[in-house]
């Protein structure tokens, strides 16, 4: 099967900080991958390349074959790519109904806002300002507003950072099962293991901009490098 998305090659460098190191990765139909590392390990260098707004050094990225590299973050959606980020982008003095229907618009996407506010479990909160949202429900309008375009590839920055605990697997559950129903290949970055090992049936771990471990989630997830570099259980013993 050919791939979706890959890179080859892919170096980025701020100064003397190396933030990818010859990233060689493909991804194809079907899959939902977590992205884990520690910060500053290479996960959101990454997604901010494949959604250019950052330019590799060197290196490939191509997505059905076409390269990405040179393009603007606006062309790259209108092929197809859609991500969220770490800190939600909202219009934040709009209601959660006109933050979909702007997101429409940039997406040159047919109206679906209503649709979107019942698969995302918003329509309790259709008329309210998305300023004053729990950050739960503002990453599920995040998410809602990468997936209005119809995107083949969705890439969310850390989607349960900043949410209690006790709503973190409910909120997956919705982002899951809206992009089950979209078709769309994820890729998530995530620092919760219990996530990833959830939701993910693929696991790529970056340490210090190259990518350390790539496979099944249990695996990964029992890697010595794994263990040491990104969950620190190493550490945590030793301060034990």
């Amino acid at each position: 099967m050919s791939a979706i998305l890959s890179a080859e090659g892919l170096h980025k460098s701020f100064g003397a900080v190396t933030a990818a190191a010859d990233i060689n990765l493909a991804f194809d139909a079907n899959a939902v991958v977590g992205l884990i590392g520690a910060n500053g390990a290479g996960k959101t260098t990454f997604l901010n390349i494949v959604t250019g707004y950052l330019q590799p050094d060197r290196g490939r990225v191509t997505f059905h074959g076409r390269s990405l590299v040179g393009l603007t973050p606006r062309a790259i959606t209108r092929l197809g790519i859609s991500r969220s980020f770490q800190i939600p982008q909202l219009f934040q003095s709009l209601t959660v109904r006109d933050n979909l229907r702007v997101a429409e618009d940039i997406a040159g996407a047919v109206r679906q806002a209503d649709a979107m506010l019942e698969r995302f479990a918003l329509g309790p909160y259709a008329d309210h300002t998305a300023g004053l949202l729990p950050e739960g429900i503002r990453k599920l309008l995040d998410v809602a507003m990468a997936l209005v375009g119809k995107p083949k590839l969705l890439l969310l920055d850390e989607p349960t950072s900043g949410v209690a605990a006790d709503e973190k697997f409910g909120i997956m559950d919705l982002v899951m099962d809206a992009s089950r129903t979209a078709g769309v290949v994820v890729l998530f970055v995530e620092h919760d293991m219990d996530i990833v090992a959830r939701y993910a049936n693929r696991v790529v771990a970056f340490y210090e901009g190259r990518v350390i471990a790539d496979g099944e989630p249990a695996t990964v997830l029992r890697a010595p490098d794994v263990r040491r570099y990104v969950i620190g259980e190493e550490t945590a013993h030793a301060a034990a």
